[in-house]
């Protein structure tokens, strides 16, 4: 059964979790190239509502590479991707269900933290402003511009945007990154809170976020043996991303 996306994004943020019942993220036979070069192929998985999944493997096996593909930033060379029965290609309704925290923090520079967080709170109609500040320990350098916090208070700041989204399927990519223990730990708590009131969450990390409920996926380095069998064709050169 799918769920109309616009009507999901209309719902306040907590009916917006509790109404996506059937909630769920297939991939099937996925193929990503960047640059001519095949990243992962064939790659097949679900996760299902409630569900958080780990990626894991070494340094350029293509975990960032998979989450930037699944939010829609990057286009797959083969495959399919489904949330809640909306194939990646309606990008639109796709991405209305997708939070994504990269390597950047999606901050702007010059304004403060305070004016960072409320533009994103007011974006999505969110009433956590308050609590958020709290949580991630943003109160005392409200004030202050975002320019010139340390690595580790963006980095709260920019996870501080995905606890305001209310977007059923969080996509995070290293995000303990620069954070501290406490942070850290609180922020597990929240992605659990969120899995439990029925969102997903994948997750790139090399560390163990001992989070309640999760799966892992291990994704491996091509090798050139591998490679040399695969089908070269970029869909950048062929026009397919438009």
């Amino acid at each position: 059964m799918r769920v109309n996306a616009s009507f999901i994004c209309a719902l306040s943020p907590l009916a917006k979790i509790r109404y996506c019942i059937f909630m769920s993220l297939t991939v099937s036979n996925l193929s990503c190239q960047r640059g001519g070069q095949t990243i992962f192929a064939g790659l097949s998985f679900e996760l299902a509502k409630g569900q958080a999944m780990v990626l894991r493997g070494p340094n350029g096996a293509g975990k960032s590479t998979l989450l930037r593909v699944l939010a829609g930033l990057i286009p797959p060379l083969s495959g399919r991707i489904d949330l809640n029965g909306c194939g990646h290609k309606n990008r639109d309704d796709f991405q209305e269900m997708i939070a994504f925290a990269g390597h950047l923090d999606a901050i702007k520079p010059q304004l403060t933290v305070a004016e960072n967080l409320r533009f994103w709170a007011d974006l999505f109609g969110s009433n956590a402003f308050d609590q958020t500040m709290q949580d991630f320990r943003l109160v005392e350098i409200s004030d202050r511009l975002s320019h010139t916090c340390s690595a580790g208070q963006k980095r709260r700041l920019g996870l501080a945007r995905i606890a305001v989204t209310s977007r059923p399927l969080w996509l995070l990519d290293e995000p303990t990154v620069s954070l501290d223990t406490e942070i850290t730990a609180q922020f597990t708590a929240l992605i659990d809170q969120h899995c439990a009131a029925g969102g997903m969450a994948l997750i790139a990390t090399h560390i163990d976020l001992g989070l309640n409920s999760s799966t892992e996926l291990y994704l491996e380095a091509l090798t050139r043996k591998t490679l040399q069998s695969l089908p070269e064709s970029d869909p950048f050169l062929k026009g397919d991303w438009t």
